[in-house]
């Protein structure tokens, strides 16, 4: 693989749009999906991911998914409080598919806190987790439904991504070795 910086790159651009599409094939899949689902990118990291998804489930379907945002900061275990806008939920989501959408799924504790803050806003009839990067070592029993890859780690090694909310050039995944 190349490198960037310190990194070393995982997954370039190409790829990751062919995983891109894959995964809204996936999303797509079951029945329940068909009805209306409900993308809800993490804020951050799943902002991106979850649009690129909502495109590709749009050119795929011919129906855009109804697309939302979250901040999770309150919810968090371990008080990080990184200034981000508001969380973003354009629907009412009691009764439909929520797909909680993030760039890596890491302990879970992130997925834990987007769990409850989607359970604060209503009762979905299901709650899937799409992810970019599944790195493992997880703290919390956290599976994700739909993986674009899952890439072992240690806990020194760091997992940057890069994406646009537009298929781009510089779209990356690059692990670093050092603190996590």
């Amino acid at each position: 693989m190349t490198t960037a910086q310190d990194g070393r790159v995982l997954v370039e651009s190409a790829e990751i749009g062919r995983v891109i599409a894959r995964l809204a094939h996936q999303i797509l899949e079951p029945d329940d999906a068909q009805s209306g689902i409900v993308l809800i990118g993490i804020r951050r990291g799943g902002e991106a991911l979850a649009q690129r998804l909502a495109g590709e489930i749009a050119r795929i379907s011919g129906k855009a998914p109804a697309l939302g945002f979250l901040n999770i900061n309150l919810y968090r275990d371990d008080r990080v409080t990184h200034e981000m806008p508001e969380s973003q939920i354009p629907v009412d989501i009691n009764g439909r598919v929520v797909v909680v959408v993030d760039d890596v799924l890491y302990t879970g504790r992130t997925i834990r806190a987007a769990l409850d803050a989607v359970t604060d806003l209503g009762r979905p009839s299901a709650i899937r987790l799409c992810v970019l990067v599944d790195r493992g070592l997880r703290e919390l029993p956290v599976q994700a439904d739909y993986v674009g890859r899952t890439i072992p780690t240690s806990r020194r090694e760091r997992v940057k991504v890069a994406l646009s909310a537009q298929r781009a050039p510089s779209d990356e995944v690059v692990i670093h070795a050092g603190a996590s």
